[in-house]
């Protein structure tokens, strides 16, 4: 069986990654916080070196994931840092955010990196939904969910149950990516 730590402190995170992950899948699954600094630059640089830092701390086989959510009419920003938005702003500044733009699609993006260890070089897969900005609903306890509304759903993440969010989530898309990987690597 093979084992990864997650390098994550939250545990909404651990949730879904281990109902996505874990199905009909020979692996095992722990958690660790780690204060890693992110470096500025795109999801997928911001994602290689959060987890070469995080193999090296752990000293074995790590994921790390990092989550951006990419606005159309602000050319895909605020990205990466949207962590910092959504925690300086709330929903409701991310709303107004695009007060005044012509559109409010968005897409949220999902990057998992992967490191067999200290010194090996991360493996990245991507998952992105597309979607729209629109005013907070469902309930507003797991980052923007409560704003971001699936294309063709007509429901915010926050409005689905768990098991719906994880059939079509950016996180879905990208650790289906990474178990093919894991799966393949392990034959």
């Amino acid at each position: 069986m093979q084992r990864l730590v997650f390098v994550t402190g939250n545990a909404g995170k651990l949730r879904e990654v281990k109902a996505i992950l874990l199905q009909g899948t020979p692996i095992e699954i722990t958690s660790q916080a780690l204060d890693i600094p992110e470096v500025q630059g795109s999801t997928q640089e911001v994602a290689r070196e959060k987890c070469r830092r995080a193999a090296d701390l752990i000293g074995g086989p790590c994921i790390t994931e990092d989550t951006a959510l990419c606005f159309k009419a602000l050319n895909g920003l605020p990205g990466p840092y949207i962590k910092y938005f959504l925690t300086e702003l709330g929903h409701d500044g991310l709303n107004k955010m695009l007060a005044g733009f012509d559109t409010k699609d968005a897409w949220a993006l999902c990057t998992f990196a992967y490191s067999a260890g200290p010194g090996t070089e991360p493996v990245l897969f991507e998952g992105r939904t597309d979607g729209r900005i629109v005013p907070a609903r469902g309930t507003a306890n797991f980052g923007w969910d409560a704003v971001f509304e699936a294309e063709g759903t007509g429901r915010t993440y926050a409005e689905m149950t768990p098991e719906d969010k994880n059939g079509l989530s950016h996180r879905y898309r990208a650790l289906a990516k990474l178990k093919e990987y894991l799966a393949s690597a392990n034959q």
